[in-house]
């Protein structure tokens, strides 16, 4: 999931980095030391600035969000968060295959 120049050219608004880690921690209700935790295991990967700031996007604390509940109110062990991230990633893959399939299938039946 690392950033370069290109990809943030592409990017939309939620992907834009915005919030440096104590922003991002304290909009998360969680300590800086565990989003950097999370950065180690490999949950999340900031973009990092030209002086190697963590900067979290929109769509970054979405993810922390969803991390977050599996862990405190579902109980799901880090290793355990790692699979259904990887799975809820590849389904939404998977959506958006089917969608472009479905817009083919249309088009070759002319409508």
């Amino acid at each position: 999931m690392a950033r370069d120049k290109d990809s943030r050219e592409t990017m939309n608004e939620s992907d834009e980095p915005r919030y440096v880690i104590s922003v991002a921690a304290r909009m998360l209700s969680m300590e800086a030391h565990n989003l950097r935790y999370y950065e180690k295991i490999g949950v999340i990967e900031p973009y990092r600035s030209r002086g190697n700031i963590r900067l979290y996007s929109e769509k970054d604390i979405a993810r922390l969000r969803r991390v977050k509940s599996l862990v405190e109110d579902m109980g799901v062990n880090l290793a355990g968060v790692e699979v259904i991230l990887r799975l809820m990633q590849r389904i939404n893959e998977l959506q958006h295959e089917l969608e472009q399939l479905k817009k083919q299938i249309a088009q070759a039946k002319g409508g």
